[in-house]
Order: C-alpha cells, then sequence, then structure tokens
C-alpha cells in the first residue's frame, strides 16, 4: 500500500508525443491514497495516454510519474506489482468459468501459488459474485463480467485501481452494482481508484476530485463542487463543455450562448 501520507499517484510536467504530435503536454497532478479521482476528457483529450504511462505500458517522452512511491521509469515492475487495470474492453475469456479465469490471471500476475486460493476467494467475496464463479463467464451479464473483471485485477492486492470506463455499456442497476463494489474497496482496503469517463454524472457523484484534460493539457482540476462555483455553472457536464469549448468555438459558437440557451429550455420544459 502506499505511505501514509504520500501521494498514490503524482505526474509532474509529463509530457508524450507521437511524432509532431504532442498528445501530453506537461501534465502535472496528484491522487491522494484511497481517493476515487476522475480524469475527464473529450476523445482525443491525452487520458489513454496518460493511463498507458502510469500503467507502464509507455514510457514518458519527459517529465516524471510515480504509482504508489515508484517511479514509472526506473521502477517499472514495482509499479506493476503495486496496480490493477480494468481496460474498457471486456477481456475475461468468454469459454472458461469465472473461476477458471480468477486462476489463470493469479497465475500470470505470479501470485504466489500457496497464496492463489486465499486471494481468488477474497475477490469474489469483494465483488459479490459467489453465485456467479462457476458459471462460463460468456453467460453472464455485462454488470457481472464487469465485477469478475475488477476481481482479476484485485487478485496482487493493488495500492491503485485504474479504471478505464468502467461502467460503459451497463444499465443503471448494473451501474449501481459495480459502484457499490468499487466503494466498498476503496472503504475496506483503501484501494485508490483513478478512473475516466464520459458520464460526467457519474464522476459528479462518486469522485472527490477531477482533472479535466483536453487537447494534451489538464484545463480544469479539483472536486465537482469548487469546479461549479469557479465557473458559475449548474453541472459537471456545464464545466466539462466551458472548459472544452474550443470544439464549440471551431463550430462557429461560443460557449456562453449555448448555456444560455439550454437554460432557457430549462425554464420553459
Amino acid at each position: 500500500m502506499t505511505e501514509l501520507g504520500r501521494p498514490a499517484v503524482r505526474l509532474k510536467g509529463l509530457s508524450v508525443s507521437y511524432g509532431e504530435l504532442m498528445a501530453v503536454d506537461d501534465v502535472s497532478f496528484e491522487v491522494d491514497a484511497g481517493e476515487v479521482f476522475g480524469l475527464l476528457g473529450p476523445n482525443g483529450a491525452g487520458k489513454t495516454t496518460t493511463i498507458r504511462v502510469l500503467t507502464t505500458l509507455l514510457r514518458p517522452g519527459s517529465g516524471s510519474a510515480w504509482v504508489a512511491g515508484h517511479d514509472v521509469r526506473s521502477q517499472s515492475l514495482e509499479v506493476r506489482e503495486s496496480i490493477g487495470y480494468v481496460p474498457q474492453a471486456i477481456s475475461v475469456d468468454g469459454t472458461l468459468t469465472g473461476r477458471e479465469n480468477l486462476q489463470f490471471y493469479a497465475a500470470v500476475t505470479d501470485v504466489p501459488r500457496r497464496e492463489r486460493r486465499e486471494r481468488i476467494e477474497a475477490a469474489v467475496r469483494a465483488m459479490a459474485i459467489e453465485q456467479q464463479v462457476d458459471k462460463l463467464a460468456r453467460t453472464l451479464s455485462g454488470g457481472l463480467l464487469r465485477r469478475l473483471e475488477i476481481a482479476t485485477a484485485l487478485l496482487n492486492r493493488p495500492a491503485v485501481l485504474f479504471l478505464d470506463e468502467p461502467t460503459v455499456g451497463l444499465d443503471p442497476t448494473a451501474r449501481r452494482l459495480v459502484w457499490e463494489r468499487l466503494h466498498h474497496l476503496r472503504d475496506v482496503y483503501g484501494t485508490t481508484l483513478l478512473m475516466t469517463t464520459h458520464v460526467m454524472e457519474e464522476a459528479e457523484e462518486h469522485c472527490e476530485r477531477v482533472a479535466i484534460m483536453d487537447q494534451g493539457r489538464i484545463v480544469g482540476a479539483g472536486a465537482p463542487s469548487e469546479l461549479r462555483d469557479r465557473l458559475g455553472a449548474d453541472s459537471l457536464d456545464e464545466v466539462f463543455t466551458m472548459l472544452t469549448s474550443h470544439l464549440i468555438n471551431e463550430q462557429g459558437g461560443r460557449f456562453r450562448d449555448v448555456r444560455a440557451g439550454r437554460r432557457l429550455a430549462r425554464r420553459m420544459g
């Protein structure tokens, strides 16, 4: 686990380029241990590249990043041993049962053989999938599949769990159940959660703080309520639109015109 008083995730001046394209441009932020933190932004903003650096899948071009107290450049093995990662696309094997998927992931993530049974059972309990874990994965609902994936990511007892669109495609009931289990992880085990999402209502409800990226840069950061107050917005969705308003400007509009139109529509509705 992350040492007391040390940020679980820290970026300082992080930059990554693909040829002439600057995908991440001088990004800095910190995530406190045990925090639920949202990394938000439109498609192409640099969120995925940032997550790839933090999970050691991509080396930074310049700047620094630490996860669970470990430098992603020089201590990549220690970083990987300290994190879990749930990608947006379903990654479990549908031809295996849930338990067989867990056994496979325990083996490939080097969970000691003598501890595998105990860790699998703990992950199953944490995600409340006891009744479904011995069924073929392809027979499970989207919500159960997502909880199974999170269970696999818990096998190495991560200090930080990275979640890319954790509830994409789920109905409201399944989304609520997934978030219940994620908050259980944070409350019981102190797991730090860093997530991406395009659902602003979800970020506003569950994230203690967010950072909004646009064109590779951080354009706003803080608690959702702080960002709303700072910008005079009614919701995080409005904050998001305001801070990424170049998309509107490129199409010949102005944010304040869009915002005024929305408010008028609400009053008339």
